[in-house]
This record gives structure tokens, sequence and C-alpha cells, in this order.
């Protein structure tokens, strides 16, 4: 189970760090020149800056798992604390993509509805493998 458990932080981490480059096209892609350009200076730049540093964690994250799965399989009190941060992180991301989005923001648009059930799924997956994560540690 270990092994697999590596296999799936290593696709979880390539994944991730897609999501953070495909951040670099949020701009173009929602038109941030025109959307964003009727908000104040500080909200404009708190979106940007934000949108920025989700993508640092975002890439982070990635890069952590490529690069420490073996690590975070120890049952140890470091990388139980990472994986309970990992659970409340993705586990609230799931909520809110049911909880806080519209379903207008995608109901009845094609790509739209693609992106809500692939990322969806994503983080569903994200959580699961955290959870056995976390029950291989405290074993």
């Amino acid at each position: 189970m270990a092994n697999g458990l590596i296999l799936h932080l290593h696709i979880i981490g390539c994944l991730l760090l897609l999501l953070a480059v495909v951040h670099l096209d949020f701009p173009r892609r929602f038109s941030w020149k025109i959307e964003l350009s009727s908000l104040s200076l500080m909200n404009r730049q708190m979106i940007q800056v934000h949108t920025f540093f989700i993508a640092l964690f975002v890439g982070l994250n990635g890069l952590l798992f490529l690069s420490m799965a073996e690590e975070l399989l120890q049952p140890s009190p470091l990388a139980r604390a990472i994986t309970i941060g990992l659970l409340v992180f993705w586990g609230c991301r799931l909520v809110f993509q049911f909880l806080v989005y519209d379903s207008a923001l995608w109901r009845g648009k094609r790509f739209e509805t693609i992106m809500h059930i692939i990322f969806s799924l994503f983080w569903s997956y994200c959580l699961v493998i955290f959870i056995l994560l976390f029950t291989i540690q405290i074993q």
C-alpha cells in the first residue's frame, strides 16, 4: 500500500504543479484587464497577489509530494501535522467547490461544467489520498 500511496502522491504533485502553471493564464483567461478595471486599486491588487500566493502554495505542495512522498509516509509528528493540514486545506477546498461557487457559474455551460466535474473529482481524490496517508501514519 505504501508504494501505491507514493505513486498517488507523485500524481497529485504533478497535477498540482500543472495547476500552479495554469494560474499564469488566469489574467488572460478571465479577462482581468477588463473585469478588474472597475475595482479599486486595493481590491484589484489583492486579487492578483492572492492568486500569485495560491499558485505558489499549490506549486510548493506539488514539489513537496514529488520530492518528499516517502518522508510523508513516516509516522512522525511532523508528517502527521503536515497531513492534517493538507486534509483540512483540501477538504475545505472540496466543500467550497459545492457550497461557495454558485452552480450558475457552470450549469448549462459545457467547458465550465467539465471543469467543475474535473476539479470536484480532483479535490475528492486528494482528500481520499490524504486520509489514507494519515491512516498509515497513525498505525
